[in-house]
């Protein structure tokens, strides 16, 4: 995409005046391209990171079209352009915050509680435990002389699946975990997007980790504890993943579990996905309701599930966790309809707490602010008919409730009323490529 610099050059006598020119090179053009961003949600993205160091990702579930991918803080590349002094050079390249590095795709977190919507699904996908599961939270669980606490210190005392993803149970999810096996969650993990590089030719993009028996034979020349695998079920461990990769995990939860491609450049060569194809249809026949069966078989789709009923499980849990009392992210709902949206919070643990913080109950605001955990925030929207997928990280933002979601709400609010126009600019695209 990038060109080349041309020149003049020119036959000059002892003072350096020219003579004649002896030789033009024209250069070579830059090509011209169309991103898939839409510049409004990435001004309101922008904002809302404003004095915060994070990320946010925004997807089409359909088509994969990346509308919003936003890191803060940035810096303006025009500084480069004749050169940097001293002094600006080490603002940007020592800064706590790394304004150079594009978070969104390079950046690399453990995903908390987020991944909590893949241990529950590769459980169900696996056999393992049903929807029914019933697990009594006191606020913590012993297992051969390590103690895994919840993060609600009174715990949750029972509770089912459903409720356990509305909650956020730290105590369910180690049980899930303990029957699953880390090998088993980590083959799950990979089909939905993690611990791999999603985007084309994005030399930028980093891949993360996906940890499982074999990788830490191989990278680290241990063997695997089963302790590990309780702190992998609610996304701690040696998980690393992007907020881009977040964002797709959710998108393919959100379009049914079908497997997606995302992209951020458009080539007017790219054909219509078949996911898009059946949107098209669903669109143009209202009403016409085509099982999960006749939709992969007509539309060539690729599922990335076994059994429908365990997405929708996820998917009404999500929905749960925002809409209904006790909801992890409630405080952020939507009560319009039009805005409603599922979600899940998480919090990367940067530290381990003390007892004594746990019996304190100490807070996150009052922790010093590199040891504070990062928050994430992934969700759809709208409800009803789900069309977008979004991420959202704030690095050392304490909990996801409290510092992801509500940057969630304003961006999905942006990108649902800009819907109506971006298709109709996409439509008007198409035909003219045609």
């Amino acid at each position: 995409m990038l060109g080349t610099p041309g020149f003049l050059r020119y036959e000059v006598n002892a003072y350096g005046k020219k003579i004649k020119q002896v030789a033009t090179d024209e250069g070579l053009k830059g090509k011209t391209f169309r991103t898939t961003l839409d510049q409004s949600v990435q001004e309101i993205s922008t904002e809302a990171l404003k004095n915060v160091s994070g990320a946010i990702c925004v997807m089409d579930i359909y088509n994969g079209d990346i509308i919003s991918m936003v890191s803060s803080p940035n810096f303006n590349p025009n500084s480069f352009v004749h050169g940097l002094s001293r002094n600006e050079w080490k603002e940007l390249s020592e800064n706590r915050d790394k304004p150079m590095l594009n978070k969104a795709v390079s950046g690399l977190y453990p995903p908390g509680s987020t991944i909590k919507t893949l241990t529950a699904l590769s459980a169900l996908e696996n056999d393992i435990v049903s929807s029914k599961l019933i697990v009594r939270c006191q606020g913590y669980v012993d297992l051969h002389g390590e103690r895994f606490h919840c993060w609600k210190k009174k715990g949750h005392g029972v509770v089912g699946m459903r409720t356990a993803l509305k909650k956020s149970c730290d105590v369910y999810f180690y049980e899930v975990a303990r029957r699953l096996g880390i090998d088993k969650l980590s083959v799950t993990a990979e089909r939905f997007g993690l611990g791999q590089k999603v985007l084309k030719n994005y030399k930028e993009e980093k891949a993360g980790v996906v940890p499982n028996t074999k990788w830490k034979k191989r990278e680290l020349g241990q063997n695997w504890y089963l302790g590990e695998t309780l702190h992998s079920g609610i996304g701690q461990g040696y998980f690393l993943t992007t907020p881009l990769q977040l964002s797709l995990m959710t998108a393919q939860i959100a379009n049914g579990g079908f497997k997606i491609n995302p992209r951020i450049i458009v080539d007017k060569n790219d054909k219509i996905g078949n996911l898009q194809k059946y949107l098209n249809h669903k669109n143009s026949t209202p009403g016409n309701v085509m099982s999960t069966n006749d939709q992969v078989y007509n539309f060539n789709l690729q599922p990335l599930f076994r059994n429908q009923e365990n997405i929708n499980l996820v998917k009404d849990a999500m929905f749960a966790a925002t809409n209904e009392i006790g909801g992890t992210s409630y405080r952020s709902r939507f009560k319009e309809k039009k805005f409603m949206f599922a979600g899940k919070t998480g919090s990367s643990q940067i530290k381990r707490f003390t007892n004594e913080q746990r019996e304190a109950e100490v807070k996150q605001q009052d922790i010093t602010y590199l040891e504070r955990d990062h928050a994430w925030f992934v969700a759809f929207a709208p409800v009803q008919d789900p069309r977008y997928a979004i991420s959202v990280l704030v690095e050392h933002g304490g909990s996801g409730s409290s510092a992801a979601a509500p940057i969630a709400k304003k961006v999905i609010k942006k990108v649902i009323e800009r819907h109506e126009i971006r298709t109709t600019q996409a439509s008007q695209q198409l035909d003219r490529n045609i």
